[in-house]
């Protein structure tokens, strides 16, 4: 993902919830509407989270130290994963607890024009910043399905941004329901099932962003085909004879760290070995850029040992 896409995305997103935060709590003002409540915290914690996603980008940039010799790139993991706790615990707990409340004692909404409009608004910014998001996404995920990229992609921002406007989009078109059920049938109860219904989407979403995140932030392989790359670019030195196995981590989105036990041949001196360790170093950078740490460990080959199994 290149870095500048994954910026413009978190940009168009943090300026539409700012706006749209501030005009939901302008109409919750006015109508006291607890699905428009709902939704301006929503927005705020949306707000906060485009701003985590901006200072986990800038603190993976920092330079390597002696205790952090492979650098800070999985800050960028670290900062999407506490986004999926922020949208779970501000976003989703506050609106069932908002939804419950209104449902337990409900009041009428005032007003209501006030909620149409701003919500109004609200989709069409709403609309523009995931817009935004499918745009930069299409840039870099190829031939994947939506699911997949949001499962393999390794730059945690375009997907986090992806699902948190969609959950916005799909939170507005809830409140609006809410709120148009409310006015027609004279029930706020159904302004309370309405918040219910926004904190149970970003319950799930939270979960999944959560999961995702969780995994790059242990540690995942390069995929499948940059791992074939790899063995092709070895394997097309003269000194290797064959890779015996592969082992590759992401630092970072765009840093990989490989380790390969490859096999020499029994007669080559040790200047010789040296030699096509540097060649084949050159040959995986050329091949994968991101592959920033390289280890090679040269070895006779035997039997017992086993061949490499790109994983998925």
């Amino acid at each position: 993902m290149s870095a500048g896409g994954g910026t413009r995305a978190i940009i168009a997103a943090l300026l539409a919830n700012l706006g749209i935060a501030v005009s939901k709590f302008v109409a919750f003002l006015f109508t006291g509407s607890s699905s428009m409540l709902a939704e301006s915290v929503h927005s705020v914690a949306d707000t906060s989270n485009q701003g985590l996603l901006l200072l986990g980008r800038r603190r993976a940039q920092r330079e390597v130290t002696a205790q952090h010799p492979f650098g800070y790139g999985r800050e960028r993991y670290f900062y999407a994963f506490v986004v999926a706790v922020v949208l779970f615990t501000v976003g989703s707990v506050f609106s069932f607890y908002e939804g419950w409340h209104k449902i337990s004692d409900p009041h009428p909404i005032e007003a209501p024009a006030w909620a149409f409009g701003v919500l109004t608004v609200a989709i069409v910014l709403e609309a523009f910043s995931f817009r935004t998001a499918i745009v930069e996404s299409n840039h870099v995920r190829g031939g994947l399905s939506w699911v997949a990229f949001v499962r393999r992609a390794k730059a945690p921002e375009l997907p986090v941004v992806l699902l948190e406007d969609l959950a916005a989009l799909l939170g507005l078109i809830f409140a609006l329901l809410g709120v148009t059920l409310s006015v027609v049938t004279h029930s706020a109860v159904w302004d309370g099932i309405g918040t219910m219904a926004i904190g149970a989407l970003l319950g799930i979403v939270a979960i999944v962003l959560a999961i995702e995140t969780k995994s790059l932030l242990i540690g995942e392989s390069a995929g499948r085909e940059t791992e074939r790359r790899i063995v092709a670019a070895l394997q097309d030195v003269t000194e290797v004879d064959r890779v015996i196995h592969l082992k590759t981590l992401h630092l970072g989105p765009e840093e990989l760290l490989v380790a390969a036990k490859i096999a020499v041949s029994h007669g080559d001196s040790a200047a010789e070995i040296a030699r096509g360790i540097d060649v084949a170093e050159e040959r995986i950078r050329s091949a994968v850029p991101i592959a920033r740490v390289i280890y090679l460990e040269p070895d006779l080959y035997r039997e017992h040992q086993e061949e490499p199994q790109p994983s998925a």
